[in-house]
């Protein structure tokens, strides 16, 4: 059975997040992003050299899988990870278990992955979905004033903030000078649909696209 892959990435302000969550929902696929993975690594204590050595990266990137999974997506079993006291992982460490965990999950399919560009580490496959949820900064900016409660000077500066730390993830982690609308199958700016709306739109994409009904020969 082949795999079937959603990546969505997303600017912050734009929906994306919940969009990501809607769409596992409505595709009954396990949904797992970034945050979950980092939080796993940093709350189970881990020690440097078991992100670090590649073997015992791609060990415990298989744990945090199975733990998601058991949890239901947003909970995490940390009671099948290591806990051990040491020093916290470095970023890069961090940024490599979070590489690992996207190509394993990946590989075990009905998955919704909410992270940076994450199809930018897979290999291009018909199964994988790339998606981009976007708005302009003035839609953004009005959303994290709503979520926040803070002013709109201070949503500026953070979506500001929010799209160079982005530009430098994907220069980093994945050497991309300028974030394309090619990268992606589907962009979709939430200035013209509400996140549900989008959400929709995703999973219908999604259904038709990895269920082959696209297929010419179908």
């Amino acid at each position: 059975m082949p795999c079937r892959v959603v990546c969505i990435s997303h600017a912050t302000g734009a929906g994306g997040a919940e969009l990501a969550r809607l769409v596992a929902d409505r595709l009954g696929f396990l949904y797992v992003d970034e945050d979950i993975v980092a939080r796993a690594a940093a709350q189970a204590g881990l020690e440097p050299r078991d992100v670090a050595d590649e073997e015992r990266r791609k060990s415990l990137a298989s744990r945090i899988i199975d733990s998601i999974a058991e949890g239901g997506g947003g909970a995490l079993a940390l009671g099948a990870l290591p806990l051990v006291t040491a020093d916290q992982p470095s970023s890069a460490e961090i940024r490599a278990l979070i590489r690992e965990t996207i190509e394993q999950t990946a590989a075990r399919g009905d998955v919704v992955i909410g992270a940076h560009a994450a199809s930018q580490a897979l290999d291009a496959n018909a199964d994988v979905l790339r998606v981009l949820i976007t708005a302009s900064p003035s839609t953004r900016a009005q959303r994290i004033c709503d979520e926040r409660g803070i002013d709109a000077a201070q949503a500026a500066r953070a979506i500001d903030d929010a799209d160079a730390g982005r530009r430098d993830y994907l220069k980093r982690f994945y050497g991309i000078d300028r974030e394309l609308p090619t990268h992606y199958d589907l962009v979709i700016n939430t200035d013209m649909f509400s996140v549900e709306e989008a959400a929709d739109i995703v999973a219908r994409s999604g259904s038709r696209t990895l269920s082959g009904a696209a297929d010419p020969a179908g």
